[in-house]
Formats: structure tokens, sequence, C-alpha cells
């Protein structure tokens, strides 16, 4: 196989039982939005409710139906802004939706289904939901007044979690509490929630009535540093294999470009992955790749299907054709190239394409 995404499902159930072990009394909402972080988000959500997670969460309301569509159920929350049309799909998914604008709670009222409804007060991210707590409060009243909508949750989204600096953190949650405090008063039963996977590791306060984890299921650390130092396996690694080996002469070149010259007699070899798989552009002469266990330079420029890797001088073929090429793997973190790439964690795996294929293992026997 040319290239492959590896998953072991056991480390994302651990991660989930790691970070519900955190988070107790307060459930863990594991959010499995964007094909599981690139995971896969039909596998990642087994996983994930194995692990002890009560609730899922996703992106969009297609994102639900997949889920829903397999016979995953349990409680599911679409996150993102909704078109009608998408709606009605989180209508037939009989997933939770989120509003802030009391013209939505009346479209979903118009629709005559029972729905879930978490209302979101905007503390500071600047995205979604409504920066003033009075309207937050009416959009909420309006759901408890109509017997076919459900009031279940209230929510806001922290933006600088992740930071050491947790000042702003501290008062987006002030914020949301001195909201969310009297609307508790009047309605005992609604879920509070806010924490996501850094709050969760860092913030006690912050994990109220549910924590929303993404990126931390995964084994992937939200600080972008090292996932062991939060009892974090990484689930993911990108394999390939070293399709081709060849000499390069001192002043000969490889990939477009010429970005890659020898200065000395060297083995080269090439790798069948690229940017069309998600390896990024930006890694040209940026990168080390474990070839047959050790780690050598990417040289070159990343093209959409191959990449070429400095395998080092010898008179021998430094290793055979077949050899395993380790991208992102054990001593090779996806944190690794986020900061080769100048980016997060989040958008290496993401960016792995459906051209991979993703395998499913737990702890190395078939899942």
């Amino acid at each position: 196989m040319r290239a492959l995404a590896r998953v072991n499902l056991a480390a994302v159930e651990r991660n989930c039982g790691r970070l519900a072990a955190v988070a107790a009394p307060a459930m863990l909402c594991a959010v499995v939005k964007a094909g599981g972080y690139g995971h896969g988000a039909v596998a990642a959500a087994r996983a994930a409710r194995a692990g002890g997670a009560a609730w899922l969460a996703v992106a969009t309301a297609g994102e639900a139906a997949e889920l829903r569509a397999v016979g995953i159920g349990g409680p599911l929350l679409v996150l993102g802004a909704l078109s009608p049309e998408e709606v009605d799909v989180a209508l037939v998914a009989e997933a939770d939706v989120v509003a802030w604008r009391e013209g939505f709670v009346a479209e979903l009222a118009r629709r005559g289904a029972s729905v879930g409804v978490h209302v979101k007060l905007d503390t500071g991210m600047g995205r979604l939901g409504t920066r003033d707590a009075a309207e937050a409060t009416r959009v909420a009243a309006a759901v408890a007044a109509d017997p076919r909508l459900r009031l279940v949750g209230a929510m806001t989204h922290f933006a600088t979690a992740d930071e050491d600096d947790r000042g702003f953190l501290a008062e987006q949650l002030d914020a949301f509490m001195a909201w969310a405090g009297p609307l508790r008063r009047d309605h005992p039963a609604v879920l509070l929630h806010a924490a996501n996977s850094a709050a969760t590791l860092a913030e006690p306060a912050s994990r109220l009535d549910m924590v929303r984890c993404g990126v931390a299921i995964y084994g992937l650390d939200p600080f972008q540093r090292d996932p062991a130092a939060h009892d974090l396996e990484p689930a993911l690694e990108l394999r390939s294999h070293v399709a081709e080996v060849k000499r390069c002469a001192a002043g000969q070149s490889a990939g477009y470009g010429r970005r890659f010259v020898a200065g000395a007699d060297t083995w080269l070899g090439t790798i069948p992955i690229g940017y069309g798989d998600g390896v990024r552009r930006a890694l040209t002469n940026n990168a080390e790749v474990a070839v047959g266990g050790r780690r050598v330079p990417l040289v070159g420029a990343v093209s959409m299907d191959n990449v070429t890797v400095d395998l080092g001088p010898g008179e021998r073929e430094p290793v055979p054709r077949g050899a395993e090429a380790v991208l992102i793997g054990p001593g090779i973190l996806a944190e690794e190239m986020a900061a080769r790439l100048g980016t997060i964690n989040y958008e290496v795996t993401c960016a792995i394409s459906p051209r991979v294929p993703r395998e499913y293992h737990r702890d190395g026997a078939a899942a």
C-alpha cells in the first residue's frame, strides 16, 4: 500500500477514559467532527463511547447523519451554524442543536419537531453565539416555553485555553457563569458546558457539568508540546514505504525546482506520498522521516504524490526497496510536524486526505 494511516482505537478508548476521569463528575462529550480530526468519525465515535464518552459532538448536520446512519445512538450535539436545509437533516438525525437567536428558535418551532437545544453565549471567541447575555436569556426562555423544544444546555467556547496565560479564560468563565448561574436557578436541569481539551486538563473550574474534548481524545496535545505530559497516547500513525532507491552524485538534484542539490555523493529514497495525501508542500527540505527505524531528512520539494529523502552515503544501498517509512508515529509526533509548519497538530491530522486509507487496530490486533 502506497500510504496508510493506522489508527489505534484502543488508544482512543484509553484517552477518553483518562479524560472522563479527569473531568468527573462532569460528563465527557467527545468531539468527532471533521472526520474525527482525520482519524475517521465513525470508528472514533464508537471508540469514544466505549471509553466512557456520554455525549458525542460534530460540527455539521451531515456529520450527525453519518453517525446515525451506522447505528450510533446516544446524545449527539451539532455545534455549528445550520442553514434551513441542514436543520431538517439534524432533526432527522435526532441531534441536539445550538441556538443564540430568537428567530432560529421560532424556525425550530415551526417545524413542529421535538429537538434539544443548547443556548450559546459568546464570551470572547467572537464567532458563533450572542454577546448579549439578555438575548441569550430570551432565547433560553423561548425554548423553554415551547412544549416541542427541550432546553438541554447552556454553553460557551474558550479562545485561549491552550495558552500559558489563562487570564482571558478566567474572564470568559466569569462572564459565562454570571449569565448561566441565574439561568440554572430557573432551569435546574440545564447542562452547563464550556471546557475544550485544554481547559479540561488545565482549569478544573471550567469543567462544570460536561466537557467537550476533541484533540485530546486522539492523543494529541492541546498545548502543542508532548501528549505524554498529560498521559495521552497518540492514536494515529502515517506510514508509507520506500518505492525507489538510487544514487545521487554531487551536483545532481531531486524534485521540482531543484530545491535539493546534493553537496556530496549520497543515496536518495523516493516515498510515494505527497501533498495529495496531506503531506504539506511547506515541509520541503523541512522534515524528517523514519526509514527502517532511522530518521533521515526529507529533501527536495514535496510533490503531489512523492517525497524524497536523503539516505546518506555509502557503497551499498542503505535500505531495500519496500522499507517502511514513517512520517507520523513513534518518535515523530504530529506536534513536531506542526511546529515545522508553523501550525497546530489539529491541522496536521485533519489534512490527511481521503486518498489515504485508514486501517483500524487495537494495540496491533485487528479491530
